[in-house]
């Protein structure tokens, strides 16, 4: 049997890091990845706060599987040492919670892509060359609305940036609702560099988020293609049920667990023990 870690962002199902815990437990993970945390997101976390979420995860012996930043989800028109002092931030939040993953986008911005591919690569260098030195890896969302959304444009930064603190976390919901089909479309070209699954879907018609497997994201062909070529990492309920906005979304506990139980459906199918 082929097991992964399980995971979820917290603070999807509430504020409060205790409760979030509670939830994830009770649905069978023993890990979290935290974007916020008492509201507060994690780039702007005190010492004493991560301190404090640290000592409550312990007791709770619970893990972190990444940091949730959102970093390079702003303008590309924004200088570079904006990100890398916030990516500095955030790698102290990935060492005080003992994880080596940061989430990480590559930039909303005007005009056309092709307009902005350099500076978007010479931010995302920047970035990657101060990952690789703290000894973390980057994880690139392939997010909506920013340079690399398409699995070309993602394929184009992966490859560019050329860096071992560089990989991609996939995001199939994120690729439909830019009109892709994501295995069909995107697995085989980016499957070298996928390093973790970020567990959400989508309708290609209108967009619409839905629970894993019940739109075209192609998850359960996923699941399939990572199981039978040895993928062991985590997969990561972001279920985006009740509300969606910039710099997150939001489920609730009881639309959590809906999410939850689709995704083991789909992993059930697929012969895959997530927990």
């Amino acid at each position: 049997m082929v097991e992964w870690a399980l995971s979820g962002f917290g603070d999807e199902i509430d504020d409060d890091p205790v409760i979030q815990c509670a939830v994830l437990q009770a649905l069978g993970a023993q890990h979290l990845e935290v974007r916020s945390a008492w509201g507060v997101n994690i780039v702007d976390l005190s010492e004493q706060q991560l301190a404090a979420l640290q000592e409550l995860l312990d007791a709770r012996e619970m893990g972190v599987s990444a940091i949730a930043s959102p970093i390079g989800k702003v303008s590309v028109e924004l200088p570079v040492q904006h990100e890398l002092d916030r990516l500095d931030r955030a790698i102290a939040a990935a060492k005080a919670l003992g994880t080596r993953y940061i989430r990480i986008f590559s930039f909303y911005y005007p005009g056309s892509a092709e307009s902005v591919r350099d500076a978007v690569l010479e931010r995302m260098k920047a970035l990657a060359a101060r990952a690789e030195q703290a000894g973390v890896v980057l994880l690139h969302e392939n997010e909506k609305e920013i340079y690399g959304d398409t699995p070309e444009r993602v394929l184009d930064i992966v490859r560019s940036v050329d860096s071992p603190a560089l990989r991609l976390a996939w995001d199939a919901a994120n690729f439909v609702q830019v009109g892709v089909r994501p295995f069909t479309e995107g697995y085989a070209q980016l499957r070298p560099y996928l390093e973790y699954l970020q567990v959400k879907d989508a309708v290609l018609a209108d967009g619409t988020v839905c629970p894993a497997g019940q739109g075209d994201g192609e998850l359960l062909r996923t699941v399939e293609a990572l199981r039978d070529d040895g993928y062991t990492g985590f997969a990561s309920l972001e279920p985006h049920l009740a509300d969606a906005f910039a710099l997150g979304g939001f489920s609730g506990p009881a639309a959590f667990g809906v999410a939850a139980r689709a995704f083991a459906s789909v992993l059930d199918q697929a012969g895959v023990v997530a927990k």
